[in-house]
C-alpha cells in the first residue's frame, strides 16, 4: 500500500463532540454564513429536512419544471432534477455527467479554495466519486463481499444479533430507537464487514456522522475539524491494514482491498476516501432507514396493521420502506461538457443534483407517493440505490439487513410505538433520524 506505515505511538481517538453538536453550535455563533435565499427551489436548505418540509417544493418543481437551475445558494449555483426520468437519463451518461472528486464529487457541496500559500488541499478519491475505468476496478475489488452467496453466509449471524439486539430492549419503557437498534444494529454489521475490533466499534458511527454530513463543508473550522477526525479513523485503518498484510485472503473488506491489484496501491487520501464511502454506505443508509421504518409505520397504522397480520408482505414492505424514507436525498455530478437536458442547456462544469428524495414520490411513476403502501407493485422502481454503474454496491446486504429487522420485530410481536421526540437530521444529503423516542409494546 502507498500510504505512509501507521505511527507505533497510541492516539486516543476522539467520541465527541458529534458532527451535529459542532454544527449546530457553529451556526447558532454563525447564522450569517448561511445566505437567506428567498428561491422555493433552493432545495439545499437544511431546514427543510430537520423540520420535514421538504415535500411541497419538490412537488411544485416535479410538476412545473422537473429540470431547473437556482443560483445564489450556500452551494452555489446548481440545476436540480427531480424525476425519475430525469435522473435515470442523468445516470446513464456518466462520461457525460461526471461522479469524478476531480470535477467536485458526488455531494452538493464543493471542496474549499486552495489558498495560494497553502500545501495541496486535502481531497477524498473513492470509487463512487471515480469514473470509468479506475471506479470499474475498485468497486469490482469490494463487490465480493456483497454477493449472494455472501448474503446466504451472513444471513444466520445477522439474524442472530438481530434477535440479540431485540431482546434487550426494554418493553413499556420509553427509549431512543436510533441509539438502541439502529446505530447498533448498522455499527455492528460493519464491524463485521472490516473486522473491525468489537469493542472500538461505536468509533465507525462516530467517523460515518463527520465524514457524511455535507453541512459542515460550509464551515473553514469545521472542514479542518473534520480533517483530523478523518486523520485519526485514517491511522486506525492503517494498523488493522498493516497487521492483515502478510495474512492470507479473508472475507473482510480490508483483506480484500490488500489482495487487489486495484486498490492495494491506493495513496492515504484515497485510502481514506473509499473508508468513508464504505462506512457511510453501510452505516448512515441502512440505520436510517431502520428509524425511518419505524416512524412510518407509526404514521400509517393500517399498514402497520397489515404488516402485523400478515408477514408475507415484509420482502416488499422492505422496498416500499426504502422508497418512502429515501435515506440518502441526492447525489450530484458535474457535466464535462455542454449538453441539453430535456430542453435546458447545460454548460461545461455546471452542477446537477439528483433529488433521489423526490423521484421516489414522483406522481408519474408511483400512485399516491406521499404514503407507505407495503403492497405497492413498484416499490422496487425506487431510486434510493441510484441507478446505473453507481447503484449502490451494498443494496443486497442492506435489504438483507432490514428483511431480518422485520421478520424478528414481528416474531416477537413488537409493536413499535412513537411516544417521544423525534430529532430529524439537519442536513441536504443524509436524510434521517438522530433521535426518535418510542414504546413498545406486543401485537
Amino acid at each position: 500500500m502507498a500510504t505512509q506505515p501507521a505511527v507505533d505511538t497510541p492516539i486516543t481517538y476522539r467520541t465527541s463532540p458529534t458532527a451535529s453538536e459542532k454544527f449546530e453550535e457553529w451556526l447558532a455563533a454563525n447564522p450569517q454564513a448561511i445566505p437567506a435565499n428567498s428561491d422555493p427551489s433552493d432545495v439545499s436548505r437544511s431546514e427543510l429536512y430537520v423540520e420535514d418540509k421538504w415535500q411541497a417544493p419538490f412537488a411544485e418543481m416535479r410538476e412545473k419544471e422537473p429540470v431547473n437551475k437556482v443560483t445564489g445558494t450556500a452551494y452555489g449555483d446548481y440545476w436540480n432534477v427531480t424525476t425519475v426520468k430525469t435522473i435515470q437519463h442523468v445516470e446513464s451518461l456518466p462520461e457525460l455527467y461526471s461522479s469524478s472528486w476531480q470535477y467536485g464529487g458526488i455531494t452538493i457541496g464543493d471542496p474549499r479554495p486552495r489558498e495560494d500559500n497553502e500545501e495541496e488541499r486535502f481531497q477524498l478519491p473513492m470509487f463512487i466519486a471515480m469514473d470509468r475505468p479506475q471506479h470499474t476496478g475498485q468497486r469490482r475489488t469490494v463487490a465480493p463481499a456483497f454477493t449472494p452467496g455472501e448474503m446466504d453466509r451472513m444471513a444466520a449471524e445477522i439474524r442472530q444479533r438481530t434477535g440479540e439486539v431485540l431482546d434487550s430492549l426494554p418493553w413499556g419503557e420509553q427509549f431512543d430507537w436510533v441509539d438502541k437498534v439502529s446505530i447498533e444494529l448498522t455499527t455492528g454489521m460493519l464491524a463485521l464487514l472490516f473486522g473491525f475490533p468489537w469493542e472500538d466499534r461505536r468509533l465507525l458511527t462516530y467517523w460515518s456522522d463527520w465524514a457524511g454530513d455535507v453541512e459542515i463543508g460550509l464551515s473553514p473550522e469545521l472542514i479542518d475539524y473534520r480533517h483530523e477526525i478523518l486523520m485519526e479513523m485514517g491511522h486506525y485503518f492503517q494498523r488493522l491494514w498493516a497487521e492483515r498484510l502478510n495474512g492470507p485472503p479473508s472475507p473482510d473488506l480490508i483483506s480484500m482491498m490488500i489482495h487487489s491489484e486495484a486498490m492495494n496501491q491506493m495513496g492515504f487520501q484515497e485510502f481514506v476516501g473509499n473508508l468513508v464511502l464504505l462506512i457511510v454506505g453501510g452505516n448512515d443508509t441502512t440505520r436510517n432507514t431502520m428509524s425511518g421504518i419505524v416512524e412510518a409505520l407509526d404514521t400509517f397504522p393500517d399498514q402497520r396493521a397489515l404488516f402485523e397480520r400478515d408477514p408475507s408482505v415484509i420482502p416488499n414492505a422492505v422496498q416500499e420502506c426504502i422508497r418512502y424514507v429515501t435515506p440518502l436525498a441526492h447525489m450530484r455530478r458535474t457535466a464535462t461538457a455542454d449538453a441539453d437536458l430535456f430542453g435546458h442547456q447545460i454548460k461545461q462544469g455546471d452542477k446537477l443534483i439528483m433529488w433521489y428524495i423526490s423521484a421516489n414520490r414522483d406522481e408519474t411513476v408511483f400512485e399516491k407517493p406521499n404514503e407507505l403502501i407495503l403492497t405497492r407493485e413498484n416499490a422496487r422502481r425506487h431510486m434510493a440505490f441510484g441507478y446505473g454503474i453507481h447503484r449502490c454496491v451494498g443494496a443486497r446486504l442492506a435489504e438483507l439487513q432490514l428483511r431480518i429487522l422485520l421478520e424478528e420485530m414481528h416474531a416477537r410481536r413488537m409493536r413499535v410505538k412513537v411516544t417521544g421526540r423525534k430529532q430529524r437530521v439537519r442536513a441536504n444529503f443524509v436524510h434521517g433520524f438522530r433521535k426518535l423516542e418510542v414504546t413498545l409494546e406486543k401485537f
